[in-house]
């Protein structure tokens, strides 16, 4: 089976999908896809060039994130561009990945873990949708500890991505994430019992 897997900023994501993957699942992660897909030698990474400047590169010819940074986050066209050329690149890979795993191991569980599923419309591509929960406070408390933000730029951050209730409601699966990690992981040995999954 191939699921996604998503949340909200700071809602312990990563941590769930670690649990999942020491369960045995296989993981593909979109945030590891995104770096991988403007390495030197990528055609997104010739694209941005082009379309951005050489300004963007470092001498070495990898990409200076923070330049880029400085362009496309002070400008939504800007941003838009990136996106219509990073996206295609990063569901590409990722539908390859998914597509390896399936074939050579269809007795495990896929997970492709999707920080902006939901917002970029993408949960028609997997079998079911595990949200990871925790309430918007609790998130925005977890958001300002972990980045070292004041109030109004974690809240600013977390207004970016579609509301966690939404997500919740959405879901075919949830993982509340604001108790104990006990808890957390009792609720994961439920899922994957329920899952069929060895």
């Amino acid at each position: 089976m191939i699921i996604g897997l998503t949340g909200g900023i700071a809602s312990g994501k990563s941590t769930i999908a670690n649990m999942l993957v020491e369960r045995g699942a296989l993981l593909v992660d979109a945030d590891q896809v995104a770096r991988e897909v403007v390495l030197p030698g990528e055609p997104a990474l010739e694209a941005i060039a082009s379309t951005f400047g050489q300004a963007v590169l470092e001498t070495d010819g990898s990409l200076n994130r923070k330049a880029l940074g400085e362009i496309v986050f002070r400008d939504k066209q800007s941003l838009a561009k990136l996106e219509s050329i990073t996206h295609p690149a990063i569901r590409a890979r990722m539908k390859q990945t998914i597509h390896t795993y399936a074939q050579q191991y269809p007795e495990r569980l896929v997970v492709a873990d999707v920080p902006l599923l939901y917002e970029t419309k993408q949960e028609h591509l997997y079998e079911g949708i595990l949200v990871v929960y925790v309430p918007a406070e609790l998130q925005k408390k977890r958001l300002m500890e972990r980045n070292q933000l004041p109030e109004e730029e974690a809240s600013r951050r977390i207004a970016l991505q579609m509301d966690i209730e939404q997500k919740r409601l959405k879901a075919d699966w949830v993982i509340d994430n604001s108790g104990s990690l006990e808890e957390t992981q009792r609720q994961l040995d439920e899922f994957w019992k329920s899952m069929c999954l060895p």
